[in-house]
C-alpha cells in the first residue's frame, strides 16, 4: 500500500500535473508509516483524488453539452456512437470545439452573398421606387437610371466649375446660386429695358408698349403700299425715290 500511494503521489507532484487545490502541510513525503497510526504523509491523497473525480464527471457533463450544441448549429452530423463511452478525453472536447468553430466561420463567409429571398426583397423594393410594373423592364428601367445619374452627376460637376464652387458643396447650395445668379439677371434686364424705354414707371412702360401696338401696325401697312407704288423693296429707297418725283 506504501508502494502505490509513493507512486500516486509522485504523479500529483510531476510536472505534468495540474495545480493542486489541496497542498500538502508537510515537508517531504515520508517513506513509513508512523507506528502510533497517526499521520503517513498521504493525507492529500484522498481530496486529491476526489477533486480529481470531479472533474472527469464534469468533463462528460461538458462533452455532452458541446454535442448538442454541435448538433443544433450541424444536425447533418449524426451522433458518435463513441459518444456513449465511459472515458471522456479532453482531445475530444478540442476536437468538438474545433469542428463548431469551424462551422461557425463557414457562415459568416456564407452571409457574404445574398439568399434568393434577399434578392427577391431587392429587385422587389427596385420596382417599387421606380415604378416597374414587371421583371422584363428591371434592367431597361436602371439602364435608364444608371444614364440619368450620370448625366446628373456630369450637370452638377459643370455646375460647380462654373459657379467656381467646392465639389463638396451639396446640391441644394448649387441651386440657391444659380437662383441668386438668376434673380440678378432679371434685375438687370429690367433695368436696361427701363433705360431702353426712357422710363423708370412700370405702367409707362405698358403705356409705351400698348402706344407701339397702336401705332406700329399702320404705319407698317403705309410703308409697304409706298415700297409697292413706288416699285422699290428696300426701305432706305423711299426718300431718294420721293426726292426725284419732285
Amino acid at each position: 500500500l506504501l508502494k502505490v500511494l509513493s507512486h500516486i503521489d509522485s504523479i500529483l507532484q510531476s510536472p505534468r500535473a495540474p495545480p493542486l487545490i489541496y497542498r500538502r502541510n508537510k515537508g517531504p513525503v515520508q517513506s513509513s508509516i508512523k507506528e502510533n497510526g497517526q499521520e503517513c504523509g498521504f493525507e492529500h491523497l484522498p481530496l486529491t483524488i476526489e477533486m480529481w473525480a470531479d472533474q472527469l464527471m464534469a468533463l462528460k457533463d461538458l462533452h455532452r453539452s458541446l454535442r448538442k450544441l454541435s448538433l443544433e448549429l450541424m444536425p447533418w452530423h449524426t451522433a458518435d456512437p463513441q459518444d456513449n463511452r465511459e472515458s471522456i478525453r479532453v482531445e475530444d472536447l478540442q476536437f468538438t470545439v474545433d469542428a463548431i468553430l469551424e462551422e461557425i466561420e463557414n457562415k459568416e463567409k456564407n452571409t457574404q452573398t445574398p439568399s434568393l429571398p434577399t434578392l427577391f426583397a431587392i429587385v422587389s423594393h427596385f420596382q417599387k421606387l421606380f415604378d416597374v410594373s414587371s421583371l422584363n423592364g428591371v434592367y431597361p428601367r436602371m439602364n435608364e437610371v444608371y444614364t440619368k445619374l450620370g448625366e446628373m452627376t456630369n450637370a452638377m460637376r459643370n455646375l460647380h466649375e462654373l459657379l467656381q464652387l467646392d465639389n463638396s458643396v451639396p446640391p441644394t447650395v448649387v441651386v440657391d446660386t444659380v437662383g441668386k445668379l438668376c434673380d440678378v439677371i432679371n434685375e438687370n434686364v429690367t433695368e436696361q429695358v427701363q433705360q431702353l424705354l426712357g422710363t423708370q414707371d412700370i405702367h409707362s412702360i405698358i403705356n409705351k408698349l400698348e402706344e407701339h401696338e397702336y401705332f406700329f401696325p399702320p404705319f407698317q401697312a403705309l410703308i409697304q403700299d409706298l415700297l409697292c407704288l413706288l416699285e422699290i423693296s428696300n426701305l432706305d429707297d423711299i426718300l431718294p425715290t420721293v426726292r426725284n418725283l419732285k
